[in-house]
């Protein structure tokens, strides 16, 4: 299935690296942790990080309902959403041919406040086992104070684009041909460490299977 690009959502920077298959947007999505919402927010913009999950092709984001970016998304006005993955850093032979090596993902739209209780669960029962999976069966469940608190908004990711970088440097061929230079590319890979209990924690504990299997 192909992205559908709106004029708004069509790449024209770069056009040769939009990828205009679906799986690649859920597939970066899935691959992050955090997006970045912009809205405008008193004739200014405004771009905060922000926790979401993917069900299908629809996001969920989340945060207090105090915070002035979620609340003013919630009012019908057009967002936009952004996740980006570096994968490396590209050295060229001239400092213009630098680059990265990335994956990122651009979502156009009106977000919907999630308000049903049943329907607000779910959308943080998916936005919980996106960031921390496992974590919703094992951990208390939310009470209905900490539900009240919490802001919970759906994107459709009908009108979205996505861009990707890969591979060696694109130098100059007068700039390759001269061979004075190294070019090539450092990888960047993020990597979970070793998990560090909570010094309140009272007794022996053994981490759980979901924590270190993520590792």
């Amino acid at each position: 299935m192909t992205l559908s690009p709106t004029d708004r959502s069509t790449i024209k920077r770069g056009r040769k690296r939009a990828v205009t298959e679906r799986e690649a947007l859920h597939a970066v999505l899935d691959a992050a942790l955090v997006c970045h919402l912009a809205v405008v927010v008193d004739d200014a913009p405004l771009v905060l990080p922000t926790g979401y999950g993917r069900d299908g092709d629809t996001l969920y984001l989340h945060g207090s309902t105090g915070a002035r970016s979620l609340r003013q998304a919630a009012t019908g006005v057009p967002v936009c959403v952004g996740v980006t993955l570096v994968d490396g850093v590209v050295y060229a032979r001239s400092v213009f041919d630098h680059s990265m090596n990335y994956r990122a993902a651009v979502i156009h739209g009106t977000a919907v406040p999630v308000t049903d209780p049943d329907a607000k669960r779910h959308a943080l029962r998916v936005l919980t086992e996106h960031i921390a999976p496992g974590s919703w069966d094992y951990a208390r469940p939310p009470t209905l104070k900490e539900l009240a608190a919490t802001a919970v908004l759906s994107l459709d990711l009908t009108e979205a684009s996505v861009k990707i970088r890969s591979g060696p440097p694109g130098d100059e061929p007068e700039d390759v041909e001269a061979n004075a230079k190294w070019a090539g590319v450092l990888p960047l890979r993020t990597v979970w460490g070793e998990p560090e209990p909570d010094p309140a924690l009272v007794g022996d504990w053994d981490v759980p299977p979901h924590v270190t299997a993520r590792r």
